[in-house]
């Protein structure tokens, strides 16, 4: 078995649940589109990473494109609580690197996993900064638990707060480049999807 592992948390599909915050702006059905989109990117960032890949959607486990892939359901309150499960999942399982995403990111790539495997040769952890001050990407090599209590999440203080668990426990860190994942209609139209993709099918 690989010592490597790649978590990627989804979201089910389903029309008026995903995107919310975005759809108060553009519509559901816009909405729905962008986040067809983001998932199709990230499956192309994964597709070729010659290492184990687990899927873990939101309710149920959907057929997607990832035939060959662990599927499952997210399990916990929060996100925090999801994370945690996922991770310790991996580790009881004999992961000995592990390495999370979402599914929001129009920039995702394979080269930035690579790195964030490469960055836990020298450090205990690592992430991937979002510009709206989360993160889009966390990898350890043993499970850290604190890192996902008590952190205000869909906020801007998530990595801010983050980092303050990291230094009082003295866990090096490695950082990816600041990505911008998508939520907002601001976070939307400063992105390559929209300018590319989507900016004429979306009216508003």
């Amino acid at each position: 078995m690989s010592k490597d592992l790649l978590i990627v948390f989804v979201k089910n599909s389903v029309l008026g649940k995903v995107k919310t915050r975005l759809a108060k702006d553009i519509g559901n059905q816009a909405a729905f589109e962008v986040y067809k989109t983001l998932v199709s990117k990230t499956k192309q960032a994964i597709q070729d990473l010659p290492i184990e890949k687990h899927i873990y959607f939101s309710d149920t486990v959907e057929e997607t494109g990832c035939h060959n892939d662990f599927k499952t359901i997210q399990q916990g309150n929060d996100l925090g609580e999801r994370m945690n499960n996922a991770f310790k999942d991996g580790f009881e399982n004999g992961y000995q690197n592990i390495v999370l995403i979402g599914s929001d990111l129009p920039d995702i790539s394979e080269d930035s996993i690579k790195k964030a495997f490469d960055l836990l040769k020298t450090s205990d952890t690592v992430f991937g900064p979002a510009e709206d001050g989360g993160y889009y990407l966390v990898g350890m090599k043993q499970l850290h638990k604190n890192l996902f209590n008590n952190i205000p999440w869909s906020t801007s203080r998530v990595l801010e707060e983050t980092m303050k668990v990291l230094e009082s426990q003295s866990i090096s860190v490695g950082l990816l480049e600041t990505l911008n994942d998508i939520d907002t209609f601001e976070d939307l139209k400063n992105s390559s999807i929209y300018k590319t993709y989507l900016h004429d099918k979306i009216h508003y």
